[in-house]
């Protein structure tokens, strides 16, 4: 359990690093009922100029927010959740490469604590998501019931 009395503003609560394939945004469009061809299929993503085939933003959104759930854990303390999306996740096809050695893209999340509000008992968790080093979401904030 997160004891609010020991938090500070800019305190890191957690960092990863997710790999997204191709067979997860399958396996996502049949999960979120999402079919748009730009989420698996490379000819019409890049025929509608994309670079590639991209993630969906909400599969993005809910893996980055992953990092505050296992930090505070209890994802019902998630109390508000918005981003911004700022830039396509793309996720190559890795046809002929033995799959271990392509995990899929990298997408690193950190959080880190923003604001706190002593009187709600809440704490603002500040998001950064990139892939590459570039930020894909901005202004990312989940506030979080303590």
């Amino acid at each position: 359990m997160i004891d609010f009395d020991t938090l500070e503003k800019g305190q890191l609560i957690g960092a990863t690093t997710l790999h997204v394939n191709r067979a997860d945004l399958v396996r996502y469009a049949g999960a979120s009922g999402d079919f748009n061809p730009i989420h698996w299929n490379e000819r019409f993503a890049t025929e509608v100029e994309l670079p590639n085939v991209i993630a969906h933003g909400m599969f993005t959104m809910g893996a980055a927010v992953d990092v505050v759930s296992a930090w505070v854990g209890d994802p019902s303390a998630v109390i508000d959740y918005q981003t911004r999306f700022t830039k396509p996740v793309v996720v190559q096809d890795p046809a002929g490469t033995n799959p271990a050695e392509h995990p899929g893209t990298a997408i690193t999340v950190e959080g880190k604590v923003g604001a706190l509000d002593a009187e709600a008992r809440t704490a603002r968790i500040d998001l950064t998501v990139s892939v590459d080093g570039t930020k894909v979401l901005v202004k990312s904030q989940a506030v979080v019931q303590l």
